[in-house]
């Protein structure tokens, strides 16, 4: 199926559910119908009556994999096909940062978005006023969407604002198919990395106990799509390099610096497990390839502090990271296809719950000991590789990220690609 074929199946298909959905449509013509004839209000020293929004709080601690986040889901498409039926929303103009403090023309336009996605209360009324209820919306809109909350509207912000209402529908459906395959008995612990979000959910007894920033794989090395069981952990691991990072990374590196090895304690290991000497290599060539490389435990080893092993046909793991810089970044797609977790030994902690003799103390002070020490979970944990770009948990909050692997069908939603 063409791009544009997939465009006009998500148009037309938009439209035509819209048709049937009378009560969602109506729902929606209100609203829009409201902030049209909104009296002009919003200065700096009106008083305002009601919530900032229109929706539920962002945050949450219900699982993206759960029945309630199918239901709310469910809702959300019945309102994107209301908003479609009545013309989605205004494009927002690209071309101004507006910020707290700014008045201008374009904060009108701004205003009515916010208020048809449900993130700007209709009392909040239409000015160009900027104020701090278009700042708490902003915020708002960015948190659903994955964006740094910082209320200024930069390129990245404007980029998810103005992906039309159709599009963002068809991944709501696309999405809600994914969600629903992943509702039933997941265990009563498991462990969810979603690689659109590039975010890890900890969760146990239908809640989310702990959310973890993740580093996933980059376009061209991806995370698969996997369900699996964490039987592992080694704390101070060994990094044994797969043989796609010996010939995409550690050839050419060892070429432009012959010194590349000795300065990140990366061996080489011949057939018989004896080390080998780099210079009896010709690294002109590919035969590298051939031979084992393993990173000795420390600091800086590519792993750092531990490693979550769980069987799977992709060999990859869960794993720290000595460049914790990294989790800060925006678009988080910067790993070889195994996922890195902020804050690990959280959830490392978390994990070994219920193996004898590992309270984090131990697990700490077996870090700084900085031996090799595999640790075989009493009872493994349930692990969920999956590609969910929208979902929703509550009332009026509906989340959007990246389609990064592009999977999703539509050259509109691979925002970070076309910026």
């Amino acid at each position: 199926m063409s791009m544009k074929t997939t465009r006009r199946f998500f148009l037309s298909g938009a439209g035509a559910i819209a048709a049937t959905a009378f009560a969602g449509a109506a729902s929606a013509q209100d609203v829009i119908g409201d902030i049209l004839k909104s009296s002009r209000r919003g200065n700096w020293d009106d008083t305002f009556d009601a919530r900032a929004s229109e929706g539920g709080k962002v945050a949450s601690n219900l699982p993206i994999f759960s029945p309630q986040t199918v239901s709310y889901i469910e809702q959300a498409v019945g309102r994107y096909q209301g908003i479609v039926a009545q013309g989605g929303w205004p494009i927002v103009p690209a071309t101004k940062k507006l910020k707290l403090g700014v008045v201008d023309a374009d904060v009108e336009v701004l205003r009515k978005r916010l208020m048809i996605a449900g993130d700007l209360s209709l009392n909040a009324g239409i000015s160009p006023a900027f104020d701090t209820y278009v700042d708490g919306a902003v915020k708002r809109f960015q948190a659903r969407h994955g964006l740094p909350s910082d209320g200024v509207l930069g390129q990245y912000s404007y980029a998810a604002m103005n992906v039309s209402a159709p599009v963002r529908l068809g991944q709501l459906e696309t999405n809600l198919v994914r969600l629903r395959s992943m509702s039933g008995d997941l265990g009563y612990r498991y462990v969810m990395v979603n690689i659109p979000a590039a975010q890890i959910e900890a969760v146990e007894n239908g809640r989310v106990v702990l959310r973890h920033t993740a580093i996933v794989g980059k376009i061209d090395r991806q995370t698969p799509i996997l369900n699996s069981k964490i039987n592992e952990v080694i704390v101070n691991p060994y990094w044994n390099a797969p043989e796609s990072i010996v010939r995409k990374d550690i050839i050419p590196l060892m070429r432009k610096n012959p010194q590349y090895l000795a300065e990140n304690s990366i061996r080489i290991l011949g057939p018989d497990g004896n080390e080998m000497d780099p210079t009896t290599i010709d690294w002109n060539t590919e035969d590298a390839a051939k031979f084992r490389f393993r990173q000795d435990p420390g600091a800086g080893n590519a792993m750092a502090s531990v490693k979550i092993n769980f069987p799977n046909p992709h060999a990859v793991y869960m794993h720290d990271t000595p460049q914790q810089s990294l989790f800060s970044k925006l678009m988080r797609f910067d790993s070889s296809g195994c996922v890195r977790v902020q804050n690990v030994r959280d959830l490392v902690t978390w994990l070994l719950r219920g193996t004898e003799g590992w309270d984090r103390q131990r697990f700490e002070q077996t870090i700084k000991s900085g031996e090799s020490t595999p640790v075989q979970l009493a009872d493994p944990v349930p692990v969920y590789f999956t590609y969910v770009s929208a979902w929703s948990t509550g009332d009026a909050v509906v989340h959007f990220r990246d389609d990064i692997y592009a999977r999703d069908g539509v050259d509109e939603l691979q925002i970070s690609s076309a910026l």
